[in-house]
């Protein structure tokens, strides 16, 4: 993630709180790209933009004592998290460091010698993804693999029946992304920043899920506009009216049973090291 100046989602408790939600509602797609990327006990793992360390927990167990994790993220907010909940389950193969992920060469870790390297929801905030690929290829060992999930096609996304509040909200989560550096729609240019670095393309599919009032996975969009609209209103990407018109868009849509939310297209992506 980059830093907690610029991160756009922010790094206080509420974002904390969110992002372990979110982590458990797709939890399930994580563990799937894993397997898909073959992580196995005994092998080293790189955690590309950490956070809290969500996955960074799971992705200790899942590699055991005979292997390891590397978590590295820019929030110094974030990995203390990150070690608090490590400590909390007795992981004892956790490495955390505080860095720009656009910077891995500097951190000074040995080159070839990572398995797996794992970003996900990263790429899309960075200004300089080919950096975080090329420093991340120079980290994997060869035949190490980078799995990312990820988004493209993001501003898809919309509520059934459609609403021109919500599409104007959408619209403008897009641009404040955007304006900071980053890009909604990455995995769109993520083979050739892959292939530039030197990694072969492996897998790719695209996982479309939608969310229907009442449903667990309704928390995760309800959890993320009441933490991000108001900070669109703050910065001037919507005036406070707009704000209003979309909760009252979300609010009526929640509460009609025959609507639904059509999600962000999130991607499933690994590439292999020669």
């Amino acid at each position: 993630m980059t830093s907690a100046a610029e991160y756009v989602l922010g790094t206080d408790e509420a974002e904390y709180q969110r992002l372990g939600l979110q982590h458990r509602l797709w939890s399930d797609l994580a563990h799937q790209s894993w397997m898909h990327a073959r992580i196995a006990p005994g092998m080293r793992v790189l955690d590309v933009g950490s956070g809290p360390g969500h996955a960074t927990a799971d992705l200790a167990q899942i590699v055991g004592s005979t292997g390891g994790v590397t978590a590295v993220d820019e929030s110094a907010l974030f990995i203390e998290r990150l070690r608090e909940n490590v400590r909390a389950r007795s992981l004892e193969n956790v490495q955390a460091h505080v860095a720009d992920v656009q910077r891995l060469p500097t951190l000074g870790l040995p080159e070839n010698s990572y398995d797996i390297a794992y970003a996900r929801w990263v790429l899309c905030f960075v200004p300089d993804p080919a950096a975080v690929i090329a420093g991340v290829a120079r980290l994997l060992k060869p035949g190490g693999r980078v799995c990312v999930n990820d988004y493209f096609n993001y501003e898809s996304m919309t509520i059934a029946p459609k609403n021109p509040a919500f599409s104007r909200g959408i619209a403008a989560v897009g641009r404040s992304w955007r304006e900071r550096g980053g890009d909604p729609d990455l995995v769109g240019r993520l083979p050739r920043l892959a292939a530039d670095a030197g990694l072969r393309v492996t897998h790719l599919r695209v996982h479309q899920r939608l969310a229907r009032p009442g449903d667990t996975m309704w928390a995760w969009p309800d959890s993320f506009w009441k933490n991000f609209i108001p900070r669109l209103a703050q910065t001037g990407h919507l005036t406070q009216r707009e704000a209003e018109e979309f909760f009252d868009a979300w609010r009526r849509v929640g509460e009609d049973p025959h609507s639904f939310m059509l999600l962000p297209p999130v991607f499933e992506f690994i590439a292999e090291k020669a």
